[in-house]
C-alpha cells in the first residue's frame, strides 16, 4: 500500500525557494510574492478609484501602500506569537523580531491593516467603509501569490492522503499530501477576487459601504475553514481542545464570520 501511494503521486515541482542569489543576498520567491502583490495591487486600486464618487485619490493611495505594508508585517508577526508560538517566544523573546526565520498570522495581518488603514482613514478624512471596500478587491491578489509562494516553498502542505493531486514534499515526509496552498491560491485568490470583480462592477453593492468588505471577510473566512480539512495543522499546536477537527485557523474565523455578517446585513445608516 505503501508503494502504491508514492508511484500514484505527482512530483513535487523542484523550484528552488530563491530566485537568484549573489554573495549573502538572496531574492527568494516569498519576498517577491509580497512585492508583486503590492505592485499589482496598487495597480489595481489605482484603477478602482477611476471610478465616480471614489473616497480617495491616487495619492492617497501612494501613502496608504507604507501604512498596509507596516499593518501586515507587525500585525502578521505579532499574530503568530499570540495565536500559534507564544510559549517558544516567552523563553526567547528576542526571536519575536527574526521575521527572516518565517512566521506570519493571516489574521494578525488582518488586525494590523484594520488597525493601520482606520488611523489613515481618520487623518486623511476619508471614509472608512468605502475604503475598505476597495481594499477587499484588492486583497485576494495578495493572498493567491502569498499562497504560490508557500507552494513553492514546500510550507504550509496538507494532509496525507491517497487522492490522485496527492503530492510528496520535501519536508512532509514519504506520503503523498494534499497541496493545499493551492486550495487556498484558488478559493481565497481566484475565486473570491473574481467574485468580488462581478459585485463591484455588475451590482450596486458599492453603493452600501462596507458590503464588500463583509463578503470579502466571509469568503476568506470559510475558505479557510474548508481548507484547513485538507492542511496539516501546526505542529506545535495541532488540534484544539481534544477535537480531531478544529484547529487555530478555523477557530480564529469564527470572528471574521460574524463581522461580515454584521456588515453585509448592518443598516445603512450605521457608519463608522
Amino acid at each position: 500500500m505503501f508503494e502504491f501511494l508514492l508511484s500514484a503521486s505527482l512530483t513535487f515541482p523542484d523550484i528552488s525557494p530563491e530566485i537568484v542569489r549573489i554573495g549573502p543576498i538572496a531574492i527568494r520567491w516569498y519576498s517577491m510574492a509580497y512585492l508583486l502583490g503590492w505592485g499589482i495591487g496598487w495597480f489595481y486600486l489605482l484603477q478602482l478609484i477611476k471610478k465616480k464618487g471614489a473616497p480617495c485619490n491616487a495619492a492617497q493611495v501612494g501613502d496608504f501602500a507604507f501604512w498596509a505594508m507596516i499593518g501586515v508585517i507587525l500585525g502578521g508577526r505579532l499574530g503568530y506569537v499570540l495565536f500559534y508560538n507564544l510559549d517558544v517566544y516567552l523563553h526567547k523573546p528576542a526571536e519575536i523580531f527574526a521575521v527572516w526565520d518565517g512566521g506570519m498570522s493571516f489574521h494578525g495581518g488582518f488586525i494590523g491593516v484594520a488597525i493601520a488603514t482606520y488611523i489613515f482613514c481618520r487623518t486623511q478624512k476619508i471614509a472608512f467603509w468605502r475604503f475598505t471596500d476597495l481594499l477587499a478587491c484588492v486583497a485576494p491578489v495578495g493572498l493567491f501569490l502569498g499562497r504560490i509562494a508557500n507552494f513553492i516553498n514546500g510550507e504550509l502542505f496538507g494532509r496525507p492522503t491517497d487522492a490522485a493531486i496527492g503530492m510528496v514534499f520535501p519536508r512532509g515526509g514519504p506520503l503523498p499530501r494534499h497541496p493545499s496552498q493551492l486550495y487556498e491560491a484558488a478559493l481565497e485568490g481566484l475565486l473570491l477576487f473574481f467574485l468580488l470583480w462581478v459585485l463591484m462592477n455588475f451590482t450596486n453593492a458599492r453603493k452600501k459601504p462596507g458590503l464588500l468588505t463583509g463578503v470579502f471577510v466571509i469568503g476568506y473566512a470559510i475558505s479557510r475553514t474548508i481548507v484547513e480539512q485538507f492542511r496539516e495543522p501546526d505542529n506545535q499546536l495541532g488540534f484544539l481542545y481534544g477535537t480531531d477537527f478544529l484547529t487555530m485557523g478555523q477557530l480564529l474565523s469564527i470572528p471574521m464570520v460574524l463581522v461580515g455578517l454584521y456588515l453585509i446585513f448592518r443598516p445603512k445608516k450605521a457608519a463608522l
